[in-house]
This record gives structure tokens, C-alpha cells and sequence, in this order.
């Protein structure tokens, strides 16, 4: 939706909305308390238990905050249905469930999360927004496997993308920050945290990305794969005599950095790395050469790369990271300069001398983008 298209009511409709911004970790429950000028009013991370959430210690917290107008909660999997954000209800929340076998770990989280946020605040409208949805977009060489057309009509085998909060606000604040305009645009995001994704953006819609049907897919993360032979799987399974859930949990919590160095934070590889452990410069090494390989395939689906933009907490925190990608990425004319890329503050461009793409760190603020689209279904 064009907000800026709409009348001066809508508009002025749409800066009084403040909005709860809910996101649901596997280990804490995010609170951001967003006011019409989407400064951040409250804010608060609470701890998981065995069942979900404390829903006393959620109503106990927004209880002392101003009230919100509407609530916004990240919700993992939208599938092919949910395209956009939407008002939740009773049906909603259970097409939402239904998808919970798609994304396990993630949808069930966002599930306990919207239960938990519902039962502090009944009267609240909550509204889903899902990471899925800015990868609608996908065109069908992009999104569409090559594998029986059954398991794809019966069971939505497919490249779906994630991450989109992230990737929608990033590459939107890229074009504020270089005066670039949204038509002809090609940018290149790359989401790097515990997880990570890149996507290619076009006229600011997605159109590839490095995760497919699941969040396990594309680069090295912390302690998830990313992108493996298929056949692996089936011979783990066949040879070693392992179950389909011993092979998930080790790809989703035993693999990645993790496997490689023993530790799923990159300042702690960074820092062994840099005391010679061998492990971790290998970590390191493997960690590069997929995100270049990565960025350049992005850049491959936009037939070129105007802007590189890093966020998410290795993104914006790493500048080894940062540097050894602009190195491998020389060639399609990306070069990040030694002091800017050294002491980086949020939003901040990094680009060398002549090169020919600009080089973004951007803070990962999926926050505003929930925000966002929480006041536009707020005014319809």
C-alpha cells in the first residue's frame, strides 16, 4: 500500500497509532513499545519458559506502559497465503498453526508469543506481519523446485524466503540514504545474525533470496548448515542409521560456526581466529566464501548492483566480515573503505574510493517496518 498516496486525514490517523512491537526469539520475548513518531518508548526482553511465555510477566510489564493502539507480531511463515499483514483473529490464528509444520521452531515461538501478548492486552487488535511475505514477489524461475509437481500442488514445496522484515526495512532505508529512487534500483541485503539470508532487491521488491523452504537453507550461520548437498541427508539417514529428527537437530543447533569452531558467536571466532586457532580461521574462511558467493548471485538475478547493504548483528558489528566480502567482491566493483568500514556507526556508508557499488551498514530495525505495517492495516 502507497501511504504517502493517501489524504492528510489518513495520514495524520496514521501518526497517532502507537504500536507494541512483539518479537518472539526462541529464548526471549521482545517488546518495543513504538510511539506515532516511531520512537521507542518502552522496551523489553523477557525470558522463555518450558511452555512459551510468563503471561503474568508480559501483562506485568506492558501493564506500567502507555497503552498501545495495536500490536504488531513478527510471525515467521505466512505461506503462499498470507502475502501481507493482516488483523488477527480466531481463523487467522489457526491458518497461522496450520503452518507450523513448515517453520517448527520459529512458528510455534510467534504462535506462544501471540497468545501470551492476546491474554495481557484482550482488547488490543494484534496484527500479524510475516517474514514471508515481502518474498510474494519471488518470480516462479525463482520460487519454483524442480521436483514432482505433486509435492509441490500437495504440499507447497517451494522457495517461500525469509527474513523479510529485515530485508523490506533495509532496502527501503538504503534508498533514503542515497537518494537513489525505488524504480531501476537493484540492491543487495544482507541479513547476517544468528541467522542469515541475503536478498535481491528490484524497484524495492524482492525478486531472489538465499533461504528456500525453510530457514535452514543459503549461507553459514551460527549454529544452522545452510545450503547442503541433498544427498547427504539421505545418506546420513541410510548409511548412519540416523532419524529425521537427529539430522534436524543437528543442522538447525549443531552445525554452522558451531561445528566449525566450537562457538556460534562471531566475536569469539574472530578472537580465536585472530589467537591463531586454526578452526576458526577456517570458520571464518568458509563463512566468507559463501556470503560472496551468495552476494554474487543476488547480483547476478538483478543483471547488476547499485548498493550492498550489511545489517543484523554480524552485519553490523563485524568489520572482518564486512571486509573480507568487499575483498572477494572486488571484481563487481564493491569496495569497502579501511577507516569508515572500522568505526561504523548505525546507518552509515562504508564504500571505497571508486567503487562502483556503495556500501551500507544499516541497523536492523524490523521494528519499524512491523510498525509500518501495523498503521497501514490500522487505516485500511
Amino acid at each position: 500500500m502507497d501511504l504517502a498516496a493517501r489524504g492528510p486525514r489518513s495520514r495524520r490517523e496514521l501518526i497517532a497509532v502507537r504500536v507494541l512491537v512483539v518479537n518472539a526469539g526462541s529464548s526471549s520475548l521482545k517488546l518495543r513499545l513504538l510511539d506515532g513518531a516511531d520512537t521507542v518508548a518502552e522496551t523489553a526482553d523477557l525470558p522463555a519458559d518450558a511452555g512459551g511465555f510468563d503471561t503474568g510477566a508480559v501483562r506485568a510489564t506492558v501493564g506500567e506502559w502507555p497503552p498501545p493502539d495495536r500490536v504488531g507480531h513478527r510471525v515467521v511463515h505466512g505461506g503462499t497465503e498470507f502475502t501481507g499483514a493482516v488483523l488477527v483473529d480466531p481463523e487467522v490464528t489457526a491458518r497461522v498453526r496450520a503452518l507450523a509444520d513448515l517453520a517448527p521452531l520459529h512458528q510455534r515461538k510467534s504462535l506462544a508469543g501471540l497468545a501470551a501478548v492476546t491474554q495481557a492486552l484482550p482488547a488490543v487488535p494484534a496484527v500479524a506481519c510475516f517474514d514471508t511475505a515481502f518474498h510474494r514477489t519471488l518470480p516462479p524461475e525463482v520460487s519454483t523446485y524442480p521436483v514432482p509437481a505433486s509435492w509441490r500442488r500437495r504440499w507447497g514445496v517451494r522457495r517461500y524466503g525469509f527474513h523479510g522484515l529485515s530485508h523490506a526495512y533495509a532496502s527501503r532505508r538504503a534508498l533514503e540514504l542515497t537518494g537513489l529512487a525505488r524504480d531501476g534500483s537493484r540492491v543487495v541485503t544482507c541479513h547476517l545474525g544468528a541467522g542469515a539470508s541475503l536478498c535481491a532487491v528490484r524497484d524495492g521488491c524482492s525478486v531472489d533470496t538465499t533461504m528456500g523452504f525453510t530457514p535452514l537453507d543459503g549461507l553459514v550461520m551460527a549454529t544452522r548448515s545452510g545450503s547442503l548437498d541433498p544427498g547427504l541427508v539421505l545418506w546420513l539417514e541410510e548409511h548412519e542409521g540416523l532419524r529425521p529428527a537427529q539430522v534436524a537437530l543437528a543442522l538447525e543447533e549443531r552445525s554452522g560456526l558451531f561445528a566449525l569452531a566450537g562457538t556460534g558467536d562471531m566475536r569469539e571466532v574472530e578472537r580465536r581466529a585472530a589467537d591463531g586457532d586454526e578452526d576458526a580461521r577456517l570458520a571464518l574462511q568458509v563463512y566468507a566464501h559463501r556470503l560472496a558467493a551468495g552476494v554474487a548471485a543476488m547480483a547476478a538475478a538483478l543483471g547488476g548492483m547499485d548498493v550492498l547493504v550489511f545489517t543484523g548483528g554480524v552485519g553490523e558489528n563485524s568489520a572482518r566480515v564486512r571486509a573480507e566480502a568487499g575483498a572477494r567482491l572486488g571484481w563487481l566493483g564493491v569496495g569497502v573503505d579501511p577507516e569508515q568500514n572500522a568505526g561504523t556507526a548505525p546507518d552509515a556508508e562504508i564504500t571505497g574510493r571508486g567503487a562502483a557499488v556503495r556500501t551500507l551498514v544499516i541497523e536492523a530495525r524490523e521494528d519499524l517496518q512491523i510498525a509500518a505495517e501495523v498503521r497501514a492495516v490500522a487505516i485500511g
